[in-house]
Parts: structure tokens; C-alpha cells; sequence
């Protein structure tokens, strides 16, 4: 932006300040480039305590089918009722979104909302303004405006798809450990997702680096290039509450550690402009959100801290505050965890998770604007594709429904779980042009064990057992397994609906220890790390199909890298 434009701005909002109003900039003004948004902020009625006030925007970019507008007080206002549109407030953070009725908003388009609120001292009109991520009353550098090009990470330049046209980033500690084992070379160039999780990890912890150093070498390893870089958002209060070995270090009432300790510092650190030319994806509290429909309640299933986390609502409040922050900085995609089709995948399930999700995406000043797209897999074993048979398929007599494995599940695969679950989110209420990613890092299953077509139809299970790739006990099993291989390599929009195929789960990093191991993360020990333990209503009281002698989740396993290796599916050359 140029110098004049500045000064013209900031005289602008100087004035707004004295008469109460937010003066739209005129797109038509000598000079003045067109921007994307304006708004029209007016306090119509002021006295010692309260105030009215009217806000009109007006879209000049393309048309809208739902939007939300966002804004922070510098002072101590709060909102109280409102009209046309759905407010919320978090903080000095305040958002409106749109009510069923006026959530069409035409290129050229006005909306007008109104507010009742209290304040104390000074009522200052706020400064800035962003129309679903997009900072208003701004030109963005096109015809007719400044010189200057408009920031490469800017507000204006968030992108569809944030992986298409970018490489992605190579965590060199993860890969200098690929590169170790025998054979590591071949895959130790594949970008991988960097797990911020815990606190002590954002700055690095026990010598490993900071999230400043990976945004660091992410902007050396872009050049003048678009570079993607992944990180994965995990330190919920009461963490993970079905699974010991990933349990957290915040306790089940610590949101507001959550929030000033863990979500708050990233998201300084990922708004600070020397990383703005980036394309961040965070992705969203993986295992969380799902437990709450699946592990709770009278369902066998249940788990009792999983009932304390649905009832403290520190879920939900939580991945609402990460999604509303996190949102907020115009280079940062959200993926929101889905869970995958072996957990989600039943139609007990399917609908009121999607349900949670937008209940989430709502919450401590989120909207679904903040949310880019989801995640299914994350850290799991579902195969991509099952090739040998389908849903449909009837063996003696039986659909293969009925099946042992598949149990009545209406999906047998993550590709096609992850586009039906795409198209039940956007009918629980999420934008229509949301993308998935699923993660492939552990999902290959070749090998000598990988069937070349389906088994015998002497039953239903024998056709099943005989022709799937997944070669586990049960698709419940989520810890180390046996067995399996890395899959399909990272690559861009390979599907309809999905934006990539990622390894947000570092491949050779454990799920968990085998047995209990005293550690300073917070991480316990689950019986489903155990190869011995012969399982629990979860999986079907089947065996635990986890490899022996693993560390604690996180770190590397070195037994586990070179058998994902041999088992890769596609084959490494």
C-alpha cells in the first residue's frame, strides 16, 4: 500500500472517530482503486452507558451466499441485542453473521444490521473491519489504485485451494530422521505436518524447533514460489478423552489456558506480516469433536471423561475459540478434524458429527467462514480405496454390510467416506465450497499381504476378509499397527472435493508407548498400544494389532518407519 493511501486512511478513520461514523471509502473516488467491501459503521444513539448503532455493508467482490463480518472494539463495548444478523462477541472480538433471510449478498449488494450496547469511558468506532476474511475500506492494488501489489498473503489472495500451484514444507527434522533409516532417502523429501502439542512447543521444547524457526525455514524453502505449511493444532483441556496415549497436559477445566497459553501465542506468532506471503493450513483438534457423539452417553462405547467434556462444553468452546483466532489471519486455512469412516461412518454417527461440528464452527465468536475444510484419517490406518468389492455388493445371500468387518457401516473406504461426509457438512450448514484433505501418510497396505482381488464367496466374510487391503484386527484399531505401509504420496486436488492428499501425520512418528513410560508430555499409557491386550467394546473386543517395544506418542520408532517403508503402497522405487 502506498504512503498517500495510508495517510488517507488514517485521516479518514481520524474523522470517524470524532462523528461516530465508519465512512465507507468511495470506490468511485479520483484516484481511489476499487475495494472489496465497505462498511458503514454509525452510532445513531449514544448516552453515560449504552448505544445504539447501524451497520451497513456493501460487497463489491464476487456475490455471497452467507457471510460475516468481523471487528474488534479498542475499547470496553459490549453488544447486547441485535437485529438482521447473528452477533457475537469474544473479548473485544465481534462477530455478525448473516441470518437465513439476508444471506444472499449480490456483487454490488448492500446489508444493513443493527445493535444495542453498553460501554464505559470512550466509544470508539473500531479501525478495522473483515468481510469473511477480507479487511474492508481497503483498496486491494487494482486498476486505478496504488502502484504497490497488495501483500503476496494478503487478505485479497486467499485462495480455493491453498495447495494448489505450491509446494509444500519439508520439516528437516522429520526428514534428516527419514533419511537415517535404510532406505529413508527415498520418501525423506515428503512434506509432512509440524504437531504443536503442547504448550512448551510452540516456542520448541527438548531441542527440537519453535514455530518461528518452522515458519522460518518455510520462508526459505518458498523462494519466489507459493509454499504451503501444515501444522496441526492439538492441546484441548482433557484431551483426547477416549485415548490414553495421547492425552494431553491441560486438565479438563483449563479453557482458559487453552486460551491464553496455547491458542492466543500462535496465533501472534502465525499473524506477524514476515510470514503473511505463506499459505498456512492449521489443522483443527484432531480426535476431539467426534468423541462427543461416539464415547458418550449410555452407547457401549462410552467413556467417563469423555461425558465430562461433553458436559463442560470445553470441546466445542475450545476448537470455536482456535477457529475464530486462527481465522482471523487472512494467510491461515482451518481444517477442522473429521474423524474417518471407521469411527464416523455409521448412520448413528454420520449426521449428528457434522451436527457438533457446525455447533463448534458457531462458537466463542467462530463462524463457518472460518473454516476452510476438514481432515479424515488424521494419524489412522483406513485404507484410500477399497478396489475388491463395494458397499453394494451381495455374497450368499448377504449384503456385504453384514459383514464382520465392515459391520453395517455404510462406507468402506476414506474417499468415498470423505466426499459423503463433504456433502452432509455443507447440509448441516458449512459453505459450499469447502475442500477435504485426507491423510495417506499410513494407509498403503501392500506388501506381500495386499490382496490382488476379492475373496471367496463361500461367505460374505471370506469375500470381504479375503479381497481388503486394511489388514487390521478391526477398523478401531488406531495405534501403531502391524502391518501397514505409507500410501498415496501428497498431491494436489486428486478427487472431487478434495483439496490433497496429506501426510499431516508424520510417518515413523509413534502413536503411542507399548507399555507405560514415565514422560514430562503428559502422555499416558493406553492398552491399545499393547499387542497383548485383547481389546474393548470400541473395537469389537478384538486384539490390538499394535507393535511391540514403541515410545511414547511422538517420538520416532524406528521399527515401525522401516516396515511403513516395506509395506508402501504405491511401491517405492
Amino acid at each position: 500500500m502506498s504512503r498517500t493511501r495510508t495517510a488517507l486512511l488514517a485521516a479518514m478513520a481520524l474523522v470517524a472517530g470524532a462523528t461516530g461514523t465508519a465512512f465507507a471509502v468511495d470506490p468511485g473516488a479520483a484516484g481511489v482503486a476499487a475495494v472489496p467491501c465497505t462498511v458503514d459503521y454509525k452510532i445513531q444513539n449514544q448516552w453515560s452507558t449504552g448505544f445504539t448503532a447501524a451497520v451497513t455493508i456493501t460487497n463489491n467482490s464476487a456475490a455471497k451466499s452467507s457471510w460475516s463480518l468481523k471487528w474488534s472494539y479498542a475499547g470496553n463495548q459490549t453488544v447486547a441485542s441485535g437485529w438482521n444478523a447473528k452477533l457475537s462477541q469474544s473479548g473485544a472480538a465481534v462477530t455478525a453473521a448473516n441470518e437465513t433471510y439476508n444471506a444472499q449478498l449480490a456483487t454490488g449488494g448492500s446489508v444493513s444490521f443493527g445493535f444495542q450496547g453498553s460501554y464505559s469511558g470512550s466509544n470508539a468506532v473500531p479501525a478495522t473491519f473483515t468481510l469473511d476474511g477480507v479487511t474492508c475500506n481497503v483498496d486491494d492494488g487494482g486498476p486505478g489504485g496504488p502502484t504497490d501489489p497488495p501483500d503476496p498473503g494478503g487478505p485479497s489472495n486467499r485462495v480455493n485451494n491453498p495447495y494448489e500451484g505450491a509446494k509444500v514444507y519439508v520439516n528437516p527434522e522429520w526428514s534428516a530422521n527419514a533419511a537415517a533409516e535404510p532406505g529413508g532417502s527415498r520418501v525423506a523429501n515428503q512434506p509432512t505436518g509440524v504437531w504443536l502439542d503442547r504448550i512448551a512447543a510452540i516456542n520448541g521444547a527438548g531441542g527440537k524447533m519453535g514455530l518461528r524457526a518452522h515458519l522460518d525455514e518455510a520462508l526459505r524453502q518458498k523462494g519466489s514460489g507459493e509454499l504451503v505449511v501444515q501444522f496441526v493444532i492439538y492441546n484441548l483441556p482433557g484431551r483426547d478423552c477416549s485415548a490414553l496415549a495421547s492425552n494431553g497436559e491441560l486438565k479438563a477445566d483449563e479453557i482458559g489456558r487453552y486460551k491464553t497459553d496455547y491458542i492466543d501465542p500462535i496465533k501472534a506468532i502465525l499473524a506477524d506480516p514476515k510470514y503473511a506471503s505463506l499459505r498456512i493450513v492449521t489443522t483443527v483438534e484432531i480426535d476431539s469433536l467426534p468423541n462427543l457423539v461416539t464415547n458418550t452417553g449410555s452407547r457401549p462405547t462410552a467413556v467417563p471423561q469423555c461425558d465430562v467434556m461433553k458436559a463442560n462444553g470445553n470441546y466445542v468452546k475450545g476448537v470455536g475459540y482456535a477457529l475464530n483466532k486462527l481465522g482471523d489471519v487472512p494467510n491461515v486455512y482451518n481444517y477442522v478434524d473429521a474423524g474417518h469412516h471407521g469411527w464416523i461412518g455409521w448412520d448413528d454417527n454420520f449426521g449428528p458429527t457434522a451436527t457438533i461440528m457446525k455447533e463448534a464452527a458457531t462458537a466463542e465468536g467462530a463462524t463457518v467462514n472460518d473454516v476452510h475444510g476438514f481432515i479424515t484419517n488424521t494419524a489412522n490406518y483406513s485404507a484410500l480405496k477399497e478396489n475388491n468389492f463395494t458397499i453394494n455388493d451381495t455374497v450368499a445371500g448377504k449384503s456385504v454390510r453384514e459383514s464382520k468387518w465392515v459391520d453395517w457401516n455404510r462406507y468402506l473406504d476414506e474417499l468415498s467416506y470423505a466426499q459423503a461426509f463433504r456433502n452432509q457438512l455443507v447440509s448441516a450448514g458449512f459453505n459450499s465450497n469447502i475442500g477435504m484433505l485426507i491423510d495417506t501418510s499410513r494407509n498403503g497396505w501392500g506388501g506381500a499381504a495386499r490382496p490382488t482381488g476379492p475373496g471367496a464367496t463361500t461367505s460374505v466374510d471370506t469375500y470381504v476378509d479375503g479381497g481388503r487391503y486394511d489388514r487390521r484386527f478391526n477398523a478401531g484399531n488406531w495405534c501403531n499397527q502391524s502391518g501397514a505401509g505409507l500410501g498415496e504420496r501428497p498431491r494436489t486436488a486428486p478427487a472431487t472435493g478434495i483439496d490433497a492428499y496429506v501426510w499431516m501425520k508424520p510417518p515413523g512418528e509413534s502413536d503411542g508407548s507399548s507399555k507405560a513410560i514415565p514422560n514430562d508430555e503428559g502422555k499416558g499409557f493406553d492398552r491399545m498400544c499393547d499387542p497383548t491386550y485383547t481389546g474393548n467394546p470400541r473395537n469389537n473386543n478384538n486384539m490390538s494389532g499394535a507393535l511391540p517395544d514403541a515410545p511414547v506418542s511422538g517420538h520416532w520408532f524406528s521399527a515401525q518407519f522401516r516396515q511403513l517403508m516395506q509395506n508402501a503402497y504405491p511401491p517405492l522405487s
